[in-house]
Protein backbone atom coordinates (compact mmCIF):
# COMPACT_ATOMS: atom_id res chain seq x y z
CA UNK A 1 0.00 0.00 0.00
CA UNK A 2 1.15 3.42 -0.95
CA UNK A 3 1.55 5.81 2.04
CA UNK A 4 0.05 9.78 1.38
CA UNK A 5 2.16 12.27 2.44
CA UNK A 6 -0.13 15.30 2.99
CA UNK A 7 1.46 18.49 1.48
CA UNK A 8 -1.81 20.88 1.51
CA UNK A 9 -2.35 23.56 -0.83
CA UNK A 10 -1.52 25.67 2.63
CA UNK A 11 1.68 25.55 2.71
CA UNK A 12 3.51 28.65 2.74
CA UNK A 13 5.04 28.23 -0.47
CA UNK A 14 2.33 26.95 -1.86
CA UNK A 15 0.45 29.91 -1.01
CA UNK A 16 2.47 32.44 -2.25
CA UNK A 17 2.88 30.84 -5.87
CA UNK A 18 -0.88 30.37 -5.90
CA UNK A 19 -2.02 33.84 -4.63
CA UNK A 20 -0.16 35.27 -7.87
CA UNK A 21 -2.91 33.73 -9.56
CA UNK A 22 -6.01 35.38 -7.44
CA UNK A 23 -7.57 38.44 -8.19
CA UNK A 24 -9.32 39.58 -4.98
CA UNK A 25 -11.73 42.48 -4.79
CA UNK A 26 -15.33 43.27 -3.66
CA UNK A 27 -18.37 43.02 -5.35
CA UNK A 28 -20.85 45.64 -6.24
CA UNK A 29 -23.32 44.37 -3.28
CA UNK A 30 -20.27 44.84 -1.06
CA UNK A 31 -19.19 41.01 -0.60
CA UNK A 32 -15.63 39.53 -0.90
CA UNK A 33 -15.10 37.84 -4.03
CA UNK A 34 -11.94 36.42 -6.10
CA UNK A 35 -11.36 34.95 -9.59
CA UNK A 36 -9.51 32.34 -10.53
CA UNK A 37 -9.45 32.03 -14.59
CA UNK A 38 -12.87 31.15 -15.54
CA UNK A 39 -14.06 31.07 -11.80
CA UNK A 40 -16.11 32.96 -9.76
CA UNK A 41 -16.18 32.87 -5.67
CA UNK A 42 -17.83 35.10 -3.77
CA UNK A 43 -18.63 35.02 0.26
CA UNK A 44 -21.88 35.72 0.86
CA UNK A 45 -23.98 35.83 3.89
CA UNK A 46 -26.72 33.96 4.56
CA UNK A 47 -28.85 36.53 6.60
CA UNK A 48 -28.01 34.64 9.72
CA UNK A 49 -24.52 35.64 10.58
CA UNK A 50 -22.92 32.82 8.57
CA UNK A 51 -21.37 32.36 5.43
CA UNK A 52 -21.00 30.27 2.53
CA UNK A 53 -18.99 30.09 -0.23
CA UNK A 54 -21.01 30.57 -3.60
CA UNK A 55 -18.90 30.04 -7.45
CA UNK A 56 -19.91 30.79 -11.34
CA UNK A 57 -18.40 30.67 -14.01
CA UNK A 58 -17.37 32.45 -17.24
CA UNK A 59 -18.56 35.63 -15.34
CA UNK A 60 -16.19 38.26 -17.46
CA UNK A 61 -17.69 41.57 -15.56
CA UNK A 62 -15.03 43.05 -13.57
CA UNK A 63 -15.20 42.43 -9.80
CA UNK A 64 -16.69 45.90 -8.47
CA UNK A 65 -19.99 44.84 -10.62
CA UNK A 66 -20.70 41.38 -9.74
CA UNK A 67 -23.59 40.72 -8.04
CA UNK A 68 -25.33 38.09 -5.54
CA UNK A 69 -27.53 36.96 -8.81
CA UNK A 70 -24.39 36.23 -10.83
CA UNK A 71 -23.77 33.26 -8.40
CA UNK A 72 -25.33 29.94 -9.12
CA UNK A 73 -23.54 27.16 -7.34
CA UNK A 74 -23.61 26.42 -3.36
CA UNK A 75 -20.16 25.47 -2.08
CA UNK A 76 -20.45 24.94 1.29
CA UNK A 77 -20.24 27.21 4.73
CA UNK A 78 -16.88 29.49 5.21
CA UNK A 79 -16.25 30.91 8.63
CA UNK A 80 -14.84 34.29 7.42
CA UNK A 81 -13.17 36.44 4.97
CA UNK A 82 -9.83 34.98 5.83
CA UNK A 83 -10.95 31.55 5.33
CA UNK A 84 -12.33 32.26 2.20
CA UNK A 85 -9.32 34.06 0.90
CA UNK A 86 -7.60 31.01 2.27
CA UNK A 87 -9.60 28.85 0.26
CA UNK A 88 -9.45 30.94 -2.90
CA UNK A 89 -5.77 30.08 -2.82
CA UNK A 90 -5.97 26.12 -2.55
CA UNK A 91 -8.27 26.28 -5.42
CA UNK A 92 -5.95 28.46 -7.39
CA UNK A 93 -2.70 25.95 -6.42
CA UNK A 94 -5.43 22.57 -6.95
CA UNK A 95 -5.73 23.94 -10.55
CA UNK A 96 -2.25 24.51 -11.37
CA UNK A 97 -1.57 21.39 -10.09
CA UNK A 98 -4.46 19.47 -12.31
CA UNK A 99 -2.69 21.44 -14.97
CA UNK A 100 0.56 19.45 -14.49
CA UNK A 101 -1.69 15.81 -14.44
CA UNK A 102 -2.29 13.93 -17.60
CA UNK A 103 -5.67 13.45 -16.96
CA UNK A 104 -7.80 12.02 -19.93
CA UNK A 105 -11.72 12.74 -20.26
CA UNK A 106 -13.12 10.49 -22.97
CA UNK A 107 -16.19 8.18 -23.95
CA UNK A 108 -16.45 4.47 -23.08
CA UNK A 109 -18.66 1.37 -22.96
CA UNK A 110 -18.37 0.24 -19.19
CA UNK A 111 -21.17 -0.83 -16.90
CA UNK A 112 -20.44 0.03 -13.35
CA UNK A 113 -22.79 -0.75 -9.87
CA UNK A 114 -23.99 2.91 -10.26
CA UNK A 115 -25.41 2.36 -14.20
CA UNK A 116 -23.95 2.72 -17.87
CA UNK A 117 -20.82 5.04 -17.35
CA UNK A 118 -21.25 8.41 -19.26
CA UNK A 119 -18.08 9.95 -18.90
CA UNK A 120 -14.40 8.48 -18.04
CA UNK A 121 -11.66 10.60 -16.61
CA UNK A 122 -8.38 8.07 -17.36
CA UNK A 123 -5.73 9.05 -14.40
CA UNK A 124 -2.94 6.43 -15.04
CA UNK A 125 -3.51 2.76 -16.39
CA UNK A 126 -6.23 1.27 -14.75
CA UNK A 127 -7.23 3.85 -12.72
CA UNK A 128 -10.49 5.55 -14.13
CA UNK A 129 -13.39 7.67 -12.72
CA UNK A 130 -16.46 6.55 -14.25
CA UNK A 131 -19.61 9.00 -14.28
CA UNK A 132 -23.35 8.05 -14.60
CA UNK A 133 -26.67 9.74 -14.80
CA UNK A 134 -26.46 9.60 -10.94
CA UNK A 135 -23.25 8.60 -9.25
CA UNK A 136 -20.29 7.44 -9.96
CA UNK A 137 -16.86 6.45 -8.48
CA UNK A 138 -13.45 4.95 -9.77
CA UNK A 139 -12.85 1.28 -10.97
CA UNK A 140 -9.20 -0.38 -10.26
CA UNK A 141 -7.64 -2.90 -12.37
CA UNK A 142 -6.74 -6.13 -10.84
CA UNK A 143 -3.09 -5.26 -10.63
CA UNK A 144 -3.91 -1.64 -9.25
CA UNK A 145 -6.47 -2.92 -6.90
CA UNK A 146 -4.08 -4.99 -5.10
CA UNK A 147 -1.98 -2.31 -4.22
CA UNK A 148 -5.05 -1.54 -1.80
CA UNK A 149 -5.31 -2.08 1.96
CA UNK A 150 -7.17 -5.24 2.14
CA UNK A 151 -9.06 -4.25 4.91
CA UNK A 152 -10.69 -1.32 2.58
CA UNK A 153 -10.28 -3.22 -0.71
CA UNK A 154 -13.57 -3.55 -3.04
CA UNK A 155 -13.32 -6.83 -4.57
CA UNK A 156 -14.78 -5.70 -7.75
CA UNK A 157 -12.42 -2.68 -7.88
CA UNK A 158 -15.24 -0.38 -7.50
CA UNK A 159 -14.82 2.55 -5.11
CA UNK A 160 -18.24 5.26 -4.90
CA UNK A 161 -17.79 8.60 -5.27
CA UNK A 162 -19.08 9.85 -1.86
CA UNK A 163 -16.42 8.37 0.38
CA UNK A 164 -14.63 5.17 -0.81
CA UNK A 165 -13.17 7.69 -3.32
CA UNK A 166 -10.78 8.84 -0.75
CA UNK A 167 -9.49 5.17 -0.54
CA UNK A 168 -8.06 5.46 -4.12
CA UNK A 169 -6.65 8.65 -3.38
CA UNK A 170 -4.78 7.80 -0.21
CA UNK A 171 -3.23 4.61 -2.11
CA UNK A 172 -2.49 6.70 -5.23
CA UNK A 173 -1.59 10.29 -3.73
CA UNK A 174 0.41 11.10 -6.80
CA UNK A 175 -2.10 10.82 -8.87
CA UNK A 176 -3.41 13.69 -7.38
CA UNK A 177 -3.61 17.43 -6.05
CA UNK A 178 -2.54 18.96 -2.59
CA UNK A 179 -6.56 19.62 -2.36
CA UNK A 180 -7.87 16.14 -3.30
CA UNK A 181 -5.26 14.34 -1.06
CA UNK A 182 -6.77 16.79 2.13
CA UNK A 183 -10.20 16.30 1.15
CA UNK A 184 -9.64 12.50 1.07
CA UNK A 185 -7.34 12.38 4.06
CA UNK A 186 -10.58 14.72 5.90
CA UNK A 187 -12.88 11.49 4.41
CA UNK A 188 -10.79 8.83 5.26
CA UNK A 189 -10.57 9.84 8.85
CA UNK A 190 -14.48 10.20 9.09
CA UNK A 191 -15.22 7.28 7.38
CA UNK A 192 -12.56 4.41 7.74
CA UNK A 193 -11.30 5.44 10.90
CA UNK A 194 -9.12 1.76 11.03
CA UNK A 195 -7.87 2.57 8.19
CA UNK A 196 -6.69 5.91 8.74
CA UNK A 197 -5.10 4.97 11.68
CA UNK A 198 -2.94 2.17 10.06
CA UNK A 199 -2.34 4.69 7.43
CA UNK A 200 -1.35 7.72 9.94
CA UNK A 201 -0.18 5.02 12.98
CA UNK A 202 -1.56 7.11 15.54
CA UNK A 203 -4.82 6.78 17.20
CA UNK A 204 -7.76 8.82 16.38
CA UNK A 205 -8.85 11.28 19.39
CA UNK A 206 -12.62 11.65 20.41
CA UNK A 207 -13.96 14.51 17.86
CA UNK A 208 -11.25 13.39 15.28
CA UNK A 209 -14.04 10.51 13.45
CA UNK A 210 -17.59 10.68 12.98
CA UNK A 211 -17.83 7.21 12.58
CA UNK A 212 -15.98 6.21 15.71
CA UNK A 213 -17.08 9.19 17.74
CA UNK A 214 -20.57 7.78 16.30
CA UNK A 215 -19.40 3.78 17.34
CA UNK A 216 -18.51 5.23 21.03
CA UNK A 217 -22.03 7.47 21.32
CA UNK A 218 -24.02 3.86 20.38
CA UNK A 219 -22.19 1.55 22.84
CA UNK A 220 -22.47 3.73 25.37
CA UNK A 221 -26.39 4.80 24.73
CA UNK A 222 -27.40 1.16 23.50
CA UNK A 223 -30.27 1.06 26.07
CA UNK A 224 -31.07 4.48 26.56
CA UNK A 225 -34.18 5.89 24.75
CA UNK A 226 -32.74 7.95 22.06
CA UNK A 227 -34.91 10.38 20.27
CA UNK A 228 -35.96 9.28 16.72
CA UNK A 229 -38.53 11.62 15.84
CA UNK A 230 -39.86 14.99 17.00
CA UNK A 231 -42.57 17.69 16.49
CA UNK A 232 -43.39 20.74 18.80
CA UNK A 233 -46.15 20.12 20.92
CA UNK A 234 -49.52 21.52 19.85
CA UNK A 235 -50.97 20.71 23.50
CA UNK A 236 -48.09 22.02 25.82
CA UNK A 237 -46.45 25.29 25.06
CA UNK A 238 -42.67 25.37 24.81
CA UNK A 239 -42.84 21.55 24.55
CA UNK A 240 -41.67 19.30 21.83
CA UNK A 241 -43.47 15.81 21.49
CA UNK A 242 -41.15 13.25 21.01
CA UNK A 243 -40.62 9.46 20.00
CA UNK A 244 -37.33 7.56 21.31
CA UNK A 245 -36.52 4.05 21.44
CA UNK A 246 -33.98 2.16 23.27
CA UNK A 247 -30.59 2.97 21.28
CA UNK A 248 -32.21 4.46 18.85
CA UNK A 249 -32.84 2.01 16.44
CA UNK A 250 -35.28 3.05 14.33
CA UNK A 251 -35.81 -0.47 12.37
CA UNK A 252 -35.86 -2.75 15.83
CA UNK A 253 -38.91 -3.50 17.46
CA UNK A 254 -38.09 -2.94 20.60
CA UNK A 255 -40.46 -0.37 22.60
CA UNK A 256 -41.31 2.74 21.56
CA UNK A 257 -41.99 5.46 24.46
CA UNK A 258 -43.62 9.41 24.11
CA UNK A 259 -41.74 12.27 25.90
CA UNK A 260 -42.30 15.96 26.52
CA UNK A 261 -38.73 18.06 26.16
CA UNK A 262 -38.38 21.54 26.89
CA UNK A 263 -37.95 23.33 23.27
CA UNK A 264 -34.55 24.75 24.48
CA UNK A 265 -33.34 21.90 25.54
CA UNK A 266 -34.19 19.85 22.55
CA UNK A 267 -32.32 22.43 20.39
CA UNK A 268 -28.93 21.54 22.17
CA UNK A 269 -29.60 17.96 21.18
CA UNK A 270 -25.41 16.36 20.31
CA UNK A 271 -25.20 15.71 16.39
CA UNK A 272 -25.97 12.01 17.25
CA UNK A 273 -29.26 12.19 18.61
CA UNK A 274 -31.06 13.77 21.94
CA UNK A 275 -30.56 10.68 25.17
CA UNK A 276 -33.77 11.13 26.90
CA UNK A 277 -32.91 11.47 31.21
CA UNK A 278 -35.61 9.63 33.06
CA UNK A 279 -35.18 11.53 35.77
CA UNK A 280 -36.38 15.06 34.24
CA UNK A 281 -38.45 14.02 30.76
CA UNK A 282 -41.66 12.31 32.29
CA UNK A 283 -43.15 9.82 29.63
CA UNK A 284 -46.27 11.25 27.88
CA UNK A 285 -49.08 8.66 27.32
CA UNK A 286 -51.50 12.10 26.28
CA UNK A 287 -53.23 13.33 23.44
CA UNK A 288 -50.32 13.63 20.51
CA UNK A 289 -49.51 16.02 17.98
CA UNK A 290 -48.51 13.19 15.85
CA UNK A 291 -50.87 12.78 13.42
CA UNK A 292 -50.37 9.25 12.78
CA UNK A 293 -50.35 8.57 16.74
CA UNK A 294 -53.28 10.93 17.16
CA UNK A 295 -55.20 8.36 14.39
CA UNK A 296 -53.85 5.09 15.95
CA UNK A 297 -55.06 6.31 19.48
CA UNK A 298 -58.15 7.35 18.07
Amino acid sequence: MNGASLTSATDPVSISSAADGVEFGTSADGFPVARIGEILLGLISNGSGDFFLASAWRITKPLAEVRRHHFYRHDGRVKDEAAFRLRAIETAEHMRELSAFSRIQTRMSASTPWGGSQLATIYAEGIVSHSTSGHGGFHLSPDRNLQVDASVRSAGGWYEEDSEWAIVALTFPDLFTGYERQCANEAARNTFPDYWEKLRGRQLSAGESWLKDRAEFDRVHADDWIVISAIISSHHSGMTEVFAKRGGNRESQREERRFLVPHEEYGRRGRFGFVIDLARHAAYDSPSSFVGWSARAA
